[in-house]
């Protein structure tokens, strides 16, 4: 069977997006530019402002704020590099969703500054910072969440938990309602 990258009407349900997840390559690098002047990365790249320099990183947003091994901040990064904590567990509990909105309008705000290059980050890169940059796709790019996951996985590859994917799944129909209600447009 051929996987198709035809948008279906109907937001796929979460067993849908894991298969759709688990295809294209697995492990890559460190950091991959998943849009333009969004890069989504690990904590060793978050860790090293040398990495993050010569990437012309000037936003940090920092999926596992307080976190063990995840410890950026304001005071790190110093005044060159502009940071934003969100504190999130990388657990299928944890609701993600309350972050949605602050995080991608954090991520536009910085992208409309001229020369801004915005570095998203958790641990591994594959979960809680994938599932802050689909929902921005979302919000400002009017990307459906399974486009946003095409978009994303072009470049990196990616898994958000299934809370998350959950989450993404309500974000998806929230803002799909909201795009075909005529009062909002």
């Amino acid at each position: 069977m051929q996987e198709s990258n035809v948008v279906s009407p109907v937001t796929p349900s979460v067993k849908e997006l894991v298969k759709v997840l688990y295809g294209g390559k697995r492990f890559g690098n460190p950091v991959d530019e998943v849009w333009p002047n969004l890069f989504i990365g690990d904590m060793s790249v978050a860790n090293d402002r040398y990495s993050l320099w010569k990437l012309g990183i000037t936003h940090v947003v920092n999926a596992a704020h307080g976190r063990m091994h995840c410890q950026g901040s304001h005071d790190f990064y110093g005044s060159t590099v502009d940071y934003y904590g969100v504190p999130a567990d990388d657990s299928p509990s944890f609701d993600l969703s309350r972050f949605f909105s602050p995080t991608a309008e954090y991520i536009q705000s910085a992208l409309d500054t001229a020369g801004a290059c915005v570095f998203v980050h958790c641990a591994v890169g594959v979960s809680r910072s994938a599932s802050l940059v689909l929902a921005y796709l979302m919000i400002h790019h009017h990307l459906t969440l399974l486009e946003a996951i095409h978009k994303v996985k072009e470049r990196r590859w990616i898994f958000p938990n299934t809370g998350f994917l959950k989450q993404l799944r309500a974000l998806d129909m929230k803002l799909r309602m909201t795009n075909i209600d005529p009062k909002n447009k």
